[in-house]
């Protein structure tokens, strides 16, 4: 999964940053790119057989990254994920959506960004909820990970609907209107690339 979302940054990061020039400084797509590429380096280096352990050296290699509030809100997210994943090396589909919702509440912690402010949330929360209704109806994981991919895409497009309430992008007004925020096409392009990725080893 994680190898998936690698690939897919790389891919279309281009993407994000024209994305940023609207609302940032344009430089989130060489942010997201950094920082795959730094967790590319430190899964070879640090090679980890434990889910916990990955998960740790996923978040503190994001936490380390600069470029703006992108490393700490990932990197949270990610710790998040390690913290919930203590004692599993393998995950059932409720252990999983339990994954992602112990991610998400971190980032809580960190923003008090909610759907509908024009953030990365607006895709990952819709997500963890989509993951949450699929381990409920007894989904197999790579199903529950595609509605999640789905429902962090209609969250990422919807953002282009709204204006900013966090970041720079606040400050813009109603010029941000019709492009997607790259924060929120980032987390909908990283559970594409988890989905792709995942789907290649089941």
């Amino acid at each position: 999964m994680i190898e998936g979302a690698i690939q897919k940054i790389r891919k279309e990061h281009p993407l994000l940053s024209q994305l940023d020039s609207a609302s940032g400084d344009g430089d989130h797509g060489t942010t997201m790119l950094r920082a795959v590429n730094h967790v590319e380096k430190a899964m070879a280096e640090r090679p980890s057989q434990d889910l916990q352990g990955l998960l740790g050296n996923v978040a503190w290699t994001l936490l380390g990254i600069d470029g703006g509030a992108t490393g700490p809100l990932l990197g949270s997210w990610f710790t998040g994920m390690s913290e919930s994943v203590a004692g599993n090396q393998s995950l059932n589909a409720e252990a999983f959506s339990v994954m992602f919702e112990g991610g998400l509440k971190a980032l809580k912690e960190q923003t008090k960004a909610q759907v509908g402010d024009r953030t990365l949330m607006d895709a990952l929360i819709p997500a963890v909820a989509a993951l949450r209704a699929g381990a409920d109806a007894n989904q197999e994981i790579l199903q529950m990970l595609r509605e999640g991919a789905r429902a962090a895409l209609e969250g990422a497009l919807s953002t282009s609907n709204l204006k900013a309430r966090f970041g720079r992008a606040k400050y813009l007004g109603e010029r941000v209107i019709g492009h997607q925020d790259p924060g929120a096409t980032s987390v909908s392009l990283m559970f594409q690339g988890f989905y792709e990725g995942l789907s290649k080893h089941v």
